[in-house]
C-alpha cells in the first residue's frame, strides 16, 4: 500500500510581516521552528518500522519544517522545485499591500494570472503533474512532501483525479502546519474498497502544531 503524508510549512516570516510568500525565500519565525519540531515528534510514532522518502519544496520555509523530520528519520530531503509555491512574479519580494495596489487581474479562473510574469494556477498545476505521476509510479511506499498551501491545495484536487478546471468551482486549501494523510487502496488492506482507489485519510490536521 502507497503512503503519501503531505506537510504544509509552518508559521514563516511572511505570515507575520505584511509580505508576500510565493516565490521569496521566507525563514521559519520561532514559533515556526517549534511548530515544526512538534510535527516531527508527534508524526514519528506513525512512521517508524517503514522506510520513508522525503521530498521538500527548496524553499527555505519548507526545507526547514522539514529538517526536524528528516534528522529524526535519518534521511536525506530530497529538494524539488516542482514543489514550491506558485510564482506570482514581479509580487515576489513586495508586501501584501502592493499586491493589491498593482494587481493586473482578478483570479477568476484557473488561466488567470495575477501578473503577465506569474504563474496561473494551471501553469502550477503543470508543473507539478510530472512529480505528482512519477511519485504515484516510484516503488517507494512510503513517501512525505513539505510543500506550500496553494501548490498543496493543488495536490489534493489532483489526488482526488478531478481536472484542473474542478478548481474554479472549489478549492481543498489547507493551513499552516497541516499535515495530511493519503493512501492507495489495497483489497485487502481495505475490505469493500476498489484496489487502486485513491483515499484521503486526514486533511489538514492541526492536532500535531497544536500546543
Amino acid at each position: 500500500m502507497k503512503q503519501i503524508i503531505t506537510i504544509q510549512h509552518t508559521q514563516s516570516i511572511h505570515h507575520t510581516n505584511g509580505m508576500v510568500g510565493s516565490w521569496t525565500d521566507w525563514h521559519l519565525t520561532d514559533l515556526g521552528r517549534a511548530q515544526a519540531e512538534r510535527i516531527a515528534q508527534r508524526l514519528l510514532p506513525h512512521l517508524q518500522g517503514k522506510p520513508w522518502t522525503l521530498y521538500t519544496s527548496d524553499l527555505l520555509r519548507a526545507r526547514e519544517t522539514a529538517a526536524p523530520l528528516a534528522e529524526k528519520l535519518g534521511v536525506t530531503p530530497i529538494l524539488r522545485p516542482e514543489l514550491r509555491e506558485r510564482n506570482l512574479g514581479p509580487a515576489v519580494g513586495k508586501s501584501v499591500q502592493w499586491l493589491r495596489e498593482n494587481l493586473e487581474m482578478q483570479e477568476r479562473t484557473v488561466d488567470d494570472r495575477l501578473f503577465r510574469d506569474a504563474e496561473s494556477r494551471r501553469d502550477a498545476w503543470n508543473r507539478l503533474q510530472p512529480l505528482f505521476d512519477e511519485i504515484l509510479a516510484s516503488e517507494d511506499e512510503n513517501i512525505i512532501l513539505v510543500s506550500h498551501g496553494d501548490l498543496l491545495s493543488i495536490f489534493n484536487v489532483m489526488w482526488l483525479g478531478l481536472p484542473v478546471e474542478a478548481m474554479n468551482g472549489l478549492d481543498l486549501f489547507g493551513m499552516a502546519g497541516g499535515v495530511s494523510f493519503f493512501h492507495v487502496a489495497e483489497d485487502r488492506a481495505d475490505p469493500g474498497t476498489t484496489k487502486g482507489k485513491r483515499v484521503i485519510r486526514r486533511l489538514s490536521d492541526m492536532s500535531f502544531v497544536a500546543e
